[in-house]
């Protein structure tokens, strides 16, 4: 048997693309999928992070806050790290400023009026 046609066939077969060509395509689309992940959700997220952080280190006096625990009360006294907190006549109590979840703002109303 003669191996003239398989060797023509093995001449015929176009080449492959060379090693750094072929890294960089299997690579192409996890780079892509990093890349709208990146944009959908970490950019947002990191963008909230930053507004909420300036929201607490803006705290003063007479703001109304909800803690994470969900308590809500208007703060009374402001300090480095931590904040005094009335949730109700005469009941102050002491929340660290990071545990606080929201600042309420002077316009919004509570859902229930």
């Amino acid at each position: 048997m003669s191996n003239a046609p398989l060797l023509m066939l093995m001449q015929a077969a176009p080449a492959g693309p060379s090693g750094a060509t072929a890294a960089f395509l299997q690579f192409f689309p996890l780079i892509v999928i990093f890349g709208i992940f990146y944009i959908l959700m970490i950019r947002p997220q990191q963008r909230r992070v930053k507004e909420h952080q300036a929201a607490i280190s803006a705290i003063k006096k007479g703001d109304d806050i909800i803690t994470g625990g969900g308590i809500r009360g208007r703060v009374t006294k402001v300090t480095d790290d931590e904040a005094e907190v009335e949730i109700a006549q005469g009941v102050k109590v002491r929340v660290i400023k990071s545990t606080i979840s929201t600042v309420v703002r002077p316009n919004t109303k509570p859902a229930n009026d």
